[in-house]
C-alpha cells in the first residue's frame, strides 16, 4: 500500500477479508530509547547549576537594592493619624485596610457594623466630612485630613442620646437592630442638609441602607419625628 487509508474511509464489500485489511495497516514502531552519557550529563548539570547561580547572585546584587528602595518609596506609611469622633487617633494600618476594619478591630468602635462587606447593605455607614460613606469600601489611608463620625460620635457630652437616636427609640424603629447604626448615620446626614424633608426625601436618603426586618416605615417615621422636634 503506497499510502495509508483510514479504515472508516475504505469502501469494502460485505464479505471482505477484514483481517487482510488489518494486516495492511502500518504498525507504529517506537524509536529506540536514547541513553544519555552519564558522565557528560553530570558535567553539563554542574556547569548549568554554577552558571544559573552566578546569574541570580549578580542580578540580586545589582537590582536588589534598587527594588527594595522602590518598594519602600511606593508603599504608604503604616502608622497614620485619623480624626475619628473629634479625636486624632494614631493607628497602624495596612495598605489595603478598609475603614470598617480599622474602626472595629483597631479602634474598638464596634457600633459600625459589617454586613455585606462590599458596599451594598449600608450597615457600615459612617460620616466623612458630614457625608455618608460605606466604610467597608473606603480605604483608611485615604482619610488623611478628613473627619470621620461613627454612631459612637453622636452621643452628647454627658452620654445622652442624639435626638435622632431618641426618635428611633420612641418610634420603635429598630427590630433586630443590626442595620440601625447605618440608618441613623444616613438620617443624621440628611437633616444636616435638609432639616425639613418630605417622606419621599427620607426614603431616598435611606435607600442605601437595607433592613432585612423590613422596618422601613418605622425608620421613616422616626426621621420625620426627629425633623419635627428639631
Amino acid at each position: 500500500m503506497d499510502h495509508y487509508i483510514p479504515p472508516d474511509s475504505r469502501i469494502v464489500d460485505a464479505d471482505a477479508d477484514y483481517e487482510a485489511y488489518a494486516a495492511q495497516d502500518p504498525v507504529w514502531v517506537p524509536p529506540p530509547p536514547r541513553i544519555p552519557n552519564p558522565r557528560a550529563s553530570r558535567r553539563e548539570f554542574i556547569k548549568g547549576v554554577i552558571a544559573s547561580g552566578t546569574a541570580v547572585s549578580a542580578l540580586s546584587y545589582t537590582m536588589g537594592g534598587r527594588t527594595a528602595h522602590a518598594q519602600n518609596a511606593a508603599a504608604p506609611e503604616r502608622l497614620i493619624s485619623v480624626n475619628v469622633n473629634g479625636q486624632t487617633r494614631p493607628v497602624d494600618v495596612t495598605v489595603n485596610e478598609t475603614l470598617a476594619m480599622t474602626l472595629r478591630y483597631k479602634l474598638g468602635l464596634t457600633g459600625t457594623k459589617l454586613g455585606c462587606d462590599r458596599g451594598e447593605c449600608g450597615a457600615c455607614t459612617v460620616l466623612i466630612d458630614d457625608v455618608p460613606h460605606y466604610s467597608c469600601s473606603t480605604l483608611t489611608h485615604s482619610l488623611r485630613g478628613r473627619k470621620v463620625t461613627t454612631i459612637e460620635g453622636l452621643e452628647g457630652r454627658n452620654g445622652e442620646l442624639h435626638p435622632m437616636q431618641k426618635a428611633f427609640v420612641e418610634e420603635l424603629a429598630p427590630q433586630c437592630g443590626f442595620c440601625t447604626p447605618g440608618q441613623i448615620i444616613s438620617a443624621v446626614a440628611l437633616l444636616k442638609v435638609n432639616p425639613h424633608p418630605t417622606r419621599d426625601e427620607v426614603r431616598m436618603a435611606l435607600s442605601g441602607n437595607l433592613c432585612r426586618c423590613g422596618a422601613y416605615d418605622h425608620y421613616t417615621n422616626a426621621v420625620m419625628r426627629a425633623a419635627r422636634e428639631a
